[in-house]
């Protein structure tokens, strides 16, 4: 069961509304309270894509609960009356709690926090410049007062007193598993090696409220806090498969800033609040967003199955088309990245009929290291072009070892025809997706050659 028909059916709670049942309106958008470091952290998420198994441990809030106990209404609620921010009031409280999300975490939030937090959020008949108006006047230098921070430390003590704890959920003929430890779902899924592994559910929640299927037998890792780690050495950043898109942020845009500017355009706030990087792997998907970033920065995966682990390089993952090399009872536990050379190049590229909350056409990444005036190493990947996310290697091939000029980046761009004939669809046709994969090694050799002259929007920009 999803939280949005756990509210609305079992609770009777009928202000989230149900808009698309895929994550992409913002309709059913609620907040999530949990203790991260003994701080109490507020995210917005889908609930049409969250199962009730993601609700152990944690404090859910719906746009009922914002009310004032005297019947006033929350500041935020206030603000979207004043600025006019409703019209047929359908999406209102889904964008209600997006700001309400917004307001708890950065108190002090910008246009560019605004637009992203609400980039989830759909609305047909309003208009956005009320809304966006409406959040920023809850902008301040003081957290908001209300009755969730007059309670704060009630609602800490609650939570602490059930992290702690595993969980089973199950109505006779089906079942859910919340295991607490990495070693703890090593067991269940020997176990129940045909059980679905949930992180996130951002993509296995479709199986429920779009094909209207179900699970038999759930193990959600929602609770493995060991998997929600992410720590770097001296030549590697290590990234738990459990972690949030949100969470790995920092530190992949400290190292990596192309692929950080990607991640404000992977879905919505709301998806990445919940969607792991381990997630977006092994669904394997051909137009995934992280893997051609990830394959072309030599990323590996580590497997564990049991008591046993084996590291496998990223490339060797994708077999064919929903096909990869994990084994029954396997799941992905850490992904490992390199760090970059110094002399290595990256970035990223990503094309979509819309800036925010869209799948890529195409999506690129590009780590190129050259010395002297010469390519030295070269690895490209892209999404959009293949039946699997793939690196292009006749592509490589024709640069490594070459001159950096504009007649050695002219034949590699000749030379992507060999390594992909990509499909026609309604996102793009084949033509246009092999154009402009083109054209994005193009547009990296000119940033290269003119990075006094930069072009001014990379990934994306809220200029």
């Amino acid at each position: 069961m999803t939280v949005l028909n756990y509210l609305r059916t079992v609770q009777k709670k009928t202000g989230t509304k149900e808009g698309c049942g895929s994550g992409d309106c913002g309709a059913c958008t609620v907040v999530l309270g949990e203790l991260v470091d003994g701080r109490l952290e507020y995210r917005s998420v889908n609930s049409c894509l969250t199962f009730i198994s993601a609700l152990h441990g944690k404090q859910l809030i719906t746009v009922e609960d914002l009310q004032n106990k005297d019947k006033s209404l929350h500041p935020v609620q206030q603000a979207m009356v004043e600025f006019h921010g409703s019209q047929c009031g359908y999406c209102t409280p889904g964008f209600i709690m997006s700001m309400f999300a917004l307001s708890k975490n950065k108190p002090a939030a910008d246009k560019a926090d605004v637009m992203e937090s609400l980039a989830g959020n759909l609305c047909r008949c309003t208009g956005y410049r009320p809304i966006v108006e409406a959040a920023l006047s809850l902008s301040g230098n003081e957290p908001m007062r209300d009755q969730f921070a007059a309670l704060e430390r009630d609602t800490i003590a609650k939570l602490e007193t059930i992290q702690t704890t595993s969980a089973t959920l199950t109505d006779g003929r089906l079942q859910s598993f919340s295991p607490r430890s990495t070693d703890e779902l090593a067991l269940l899924f020997q176990e129940y090696p045909n059980a679905k592994l949930v992180a996130g559910g951002t993509d296995l929640a479709l199986e429920v409220t779009q094909f209207h299927r179900e699970i038999e037998t759930l193990i959600s890792v929602n609770q493995v806090e060991d998997m929600k780690v992410c720590t770097e050495t001296d030549d590697a950043l290590l990234i738990g498969a459990n972690v949030p898109i949100s969470d790995a942020y920092p530190l992949l845009h400290a190292h990596f800033p192309d692929f950080g500017e990607l991640l404000h355009r992977f879905a919505s706030l709301q998806v990445r609040n919940q969607g792991t990087l381990g997630g977006n792997i092994a669904n394997a998907s051909p137009i995934g967003d992280t893997p051609p970033l990830l394959l072309a920065l030599d990323a590996k995966i580590k497997l564990r199955c049991g008591d046993t682990s084996r590291i496998l390089p990223l490339e060797e993952f994708f077999i064919s088309y929903k096909v990869t090399a994990q084994q029954p009872g396997e799941f992905i536990e850490q992904i490992i990245i390199p760090k970059p050379e110094e002399a290595a190049k990256f970035r990223a590229y990503k094309l979509s009929k819309r800036l925010d909350d869209d799948i890529s056409a195409v999506c690129g990444g590009f780590n190129i290291t050259l010395r002297d005036g010469v390519v030295q190493d070269a690895r490209i990947a892209f999404g959009g072009m293949a039946a699997i996310p793939k690196r292009a290697s006749h592509c490589e091939a024709s640069l490594i070892g070459q001159p950096w000029q504009n007649d050695t980046i002219r034949k590699a761009m000749q030379a992507l025809s060999q390594d992909f004939q990509p499909l026609s669809d309604f996102r793009a046709s084949q033509e246009y997706r092999t154009l402009t994969a083109a054209n994005m090694l193009r547009r990296f050799y000119i940033e290269q050659q003119n990075q006094d002259n930069h072009i001014e929007t990379r990934v994306t920009s809220y200029v």
